[in-house]
């Protein structure tokens, strides 16, 4: 007999605790958001521990305490619209459903944003999502400016794009490849359109590719 979910989720929130995650407002969300439905069925019993997951096309799903550090550093407000590049099973963008005003969130594997979709649609909270199929390199030109950006997977640096889509003091967070090393950071665009970078932690991400996938 498996174990209870809601103890798993205050188990994964102690975690999350222990790992210096004390925004209340993000404990919450995750502790709120089911993972369990997102996670592939041979991998259910394992949903809710601190370890990533394959799901479909290749990918992963990030440890849930890694996203619970990533969302604490983007600072999400009530009022904001974020934009998600790397929608996976789509638990993050439903996470951040319950942080923000909007959420926007790009894959570049169609059987990835159809699931996400049906997922999110049997959760209730699609109204505040928006999934597309594109390049998420190119960001999403016709919902910017943006509040705030999560990168869910590692690029070389913050592409152009993506920055020209935020708004000033807008804040991304993204998982950076550099000196051989894998770094999150959080950038923050500042009035002459540069960015200030602070070290979020070190962790090691897949890396994001351009264009979108032709067959799956």
């Amino acid at each position: 007999m498996s174990e209870d979910p809601r103890f798993q989720a205050a188990r994964l929130v102690l975690a999350l605790r222990q790992s210096g995650v004390t925004d209340h407002r993000v404990t919450e969300a995750l502790e709120k958001t089911p993972r369990e439905t997102f996670v592939p069925r041979p991998f259910a019993d394992a949903a809710w521990e601190n370890v990533e997951l394959p799901i479909d096309c290749g990918q992963t799903m990030t440890r849930p305490v890694t996203v619970g550090v990533m969302l604490q550093a983007l600072g999400v407000q009530r009022e904001h619209v974020v934009l998600e590049i790397g929608t996976g099973s789509g638990y993050v963008a439903a996470v951040l459903s319950k942080l923000a005003r909007r959420v926007y969130s790009i894959d570049r594997y169609r059987t990835l944003v159809e699931r996400a979709r049906m997922t999110m649609d049997a959760l209730g909270v699609s109204s505040r999502v928006e999934l597309r199929l594109a390049d998420g390199l190119m960001g999403w030109a016709e919902a910017a400016p943006f509040d705030r950006v999560l990168l869910m997977g590692a690029v070389p640096e913050l592409p152009e794009e993506i920055g020209r889509q935020m708004a000033v003091g807008s804040v991304a967070v993204a998982p950076v490849e550099r000196g051989g090393e894998g770094l999150i950071l959080r950038l923050e665009k500042l009035a002459d359109g540069g960015f200030s970078e602070t070290l979020v932690q070190k962790a090691r991400f897949g890396p994001l590719q351009a264009g979108v996938a032709r067959e799956l």
